[in-house]
């Protein structure tokens, strides 16, 4: 089998997979949302109910390894612990797309996890939520408002974690090809996808 078709047949089933993980996240009611002693709160609201059927699974990357944070499906959302500092978030279903952020410790920031139209399934891209009533996403609308309340928290299970080891090298395959695109973006599009420090609350 040619490298190709090996590509091709690892991208297929990892974008089958992500059609049916929403089964593997439970409901997690009365999450707090604030950060543990020097960390900083991350937190992936998918409020769209547009390519319901299709879920995405949420990274923090690395050079050498990505942490798995979850699997986000329609109306729901996750909260990351993370390290302050700079990260990148990934998210992956048929594409994987990218999200900087400088992260300050004791805050909490917000992305939106926002489904679009594919080639077979939902494509997914990583939005920062912004602390600036003028900015098109930000935390002071009525729609993020909307979509605080109409989300559910979710969290991993043994079984959520046991899909991500299965699908590792296949995760990581294709995080490597789009974030070959990623790199060769221009400055202005990095920083429409750049979660501020200032972005925090």
């Amino acid at each position: 089998m040619s490298q190709a078709i090996r590509w091709v047949f690892a991208m297929l089933l990892l974008a089958t997979m992500a059609g049916c993980q929403s089964s593997k996240m439970v409901r997690s009611d009365g999450v707090d949302n604030t950060p543990a002693a020097g960390k900083a709160m991350v937190v992936f609201l998918r409020a769209s109910t547009f390519g319901g059927a299709v879920q995405a699974s949420v990274y923090d990357t690395g050079e050498t390894a990505d942490q798995f944070i979850g699997i986000v499906s329609s109306k729901t959302k996750l909260a990351w612990q993370a390290d302050p500092g700079d990260h990148l978030f990934m998210v992956i279903a048929e594409n994987a797309d990218f999200m900087i952020a400088h992260l300050e410790a004791g805050k909490t920031y917000y992305a939106l996890v926002r489904p679009r139209v594919g080639v077979w399934k939902a494509r997914f891209s990583l939005l920062p939520i912004r602390n600036d009533p003028a900015a098109k996403y930000n935390l002071q609308s009525e729609d993020f408002r909307d979509w605080m309340k109409s989300t559910a928290w979710v969290r991993n299970t043994a079984e959520s974690e046991q899909w991500f080891r299965e699908n590792q090298s296949a995760i990581r395959e294709k995080k490597l090809d789009y974030l070959r695109k990623w790199n060769a973006a221009d400055p202005q599009q990095h920083a429409e996808l750049t979660l501020d420090a200032t972005d925090g609350v």
